[in-house]
């Protein structure tokens, strides 16, 4: 079928929407009619390059909720009308890692960056004759997509797109690295290191999770001002103001579990991070770094010394589908904050719009909505 989606044909230009062509749904495929994406920071590495495909064109997009309108051979448990989120990490349930318990590390997870179909290697998108390469086998910046069972999850019915779309990646990624990764403890004290939509989403699991006191660093302020609103107790405005502010608070004692929810994840910056945990504490990295930055700056005696952990997390540690449908049942009891997370929403031609205001700052997540005119 012929419908549009927002491409890059190489790094650093804007996004641009194009017309595509996405093929049936073969063996264990469903299509699916996007309602709603997430425009996540780990999109715009695409464009820089921290993140590379493996090849041009690239479709972005890998929050998204929407309606199934047609399914494939072999497919179990979804059916024509199903709602669903789209989780960005694979989970088939059959192979070692996953009957390990290790769900967000599926095997299937090799061929996030191939950008080619899990049923056959195939590519199932085209552009201007041209196979495009989907991000994490979804492409969630376009109102279609035909994408594998593993990556599909049912969800209520009653649920808002535009709030569904965001466990697919950012709240699952934030709350698990809180609750599960870092297994923050009540009356531990927590430093969450970047408050976009995984900051905020870490900073809800480290309240609920039963934490003392809760530092949140971000240079903007807007964001610390949300960041109190969800349960921070403490802000800085730099990790040198929070490590200082922190060692008063807590004694000299600091914080038991430091979760990093950056933008961008760089080597030269673990020593800080590191420098605001506790004695025997963990220090969890979820922010992605570039591919190509290989060097870390650290005090490996300290690290010793201090019997520091440093760890890092993917998806949250999670299990897809678990986690999507119970993290929104936690929303539908009033236990978890999905609507004020939400700041703007944006048709898909205000894309670079959105990402803009991302990047200075505006937002603690922005969603893209499809209307007819996208279609």
């Amino acid at each position: 079928m012929k419908t549009k989606g927002a491409l890059i044909w190489e790094f650093d230009q804007p996004w641009s929407i194009e017309d595509i062509d996405i093929g049936d749904p073969r063996k264990n495929e469903v299509k699916i009619q996007v309602e709603a994406a997430g425009m996540c920071h780990s999109d715009h590495h695409l464009v820089t390059g921290g993140i590379p495909m493996m090849g041009f064109p690239v479709l972005g997009g890998h929050e998204g909720a929407g309606v199934v309108i047609e399914t494939g051979p072999g497919v179990e448990d979804l059916a024509v009308g199903d709602h669903v989120v789209l989780s960005f990490i694979p989970s088939c349930g059959k192979c070692p890692s996953c009957q390990a318990g290790l769900r967000n590390l599926c095997d299937l997870g090799a061929l996030l960056l191939a950008g080619t179909s899990v049923t056959d290697g195939s590519h199932r998108v085209q552009a201007g004759g041209k196979d495009v390469f989907p991000m994490t086998l979804l492409g969630t910046f376009s109102p279609y997509m035909v994408v594998h069972q593993s990556s599909v999850v049912k969800i209520d019915p009653s649920i808002p797109f535009e709030v569904a779309c965001l466990v697919g990646c950012g709240v699952t990624t934030g709350y698990g690295s809180a609750t599960r990764t870092a297994d923050i403890r009540p009356g531990e004290d927590v430093a969450i290191i970047g408050v976009g939509g995984v900051g905020i989403s870490a900073l809800q699991g480290a309240v609920l999770a039963g934490a003392r006191y809760i530092f949140a660093v971000d240079p903007v302020a807007w964001k610390r001002e949300q960041a109190l609103k969800f349960g921070a107790t403490h802000v800085y405005e730099t990790i040198e103001e929070a490590t200082a502010g922190a060692a008063e608070i807590t004694r000299g004692g600091m914080a038991k579990k430091v979760i990093v929810t950056v933008g961008q994840a760089r080597g030269e910056d673990v020593d800080t991070w590191l420098g605001i945990t506790a004695k025997a504490g963990t220090c969890v990295v979820t922010a992605m770094g570039s591919l190509t930055d290989n060097q870390a700056t650290l005090n490996l005696s300290m690290l010793s010394l201090l019997q520091k952990n440093l760890q890092g997390t993917i998806f949250g540690g999670g299990n897809p589908h678990y986690d999507i449908p119970h993290l929104l049942s936690m929303y539908q009891a009033g236990k978890l904050n999905l609507d004020d997370m939400v700041t703007r929403q944006y048709r898909l031609d205000q894309i670079n719009d959105g990402y803009r205001d991302m990047l200075e700052g505006r937002n603690i997540r922005g969603v893209i909505r499809f209307t007819d005119a996208d279609r």
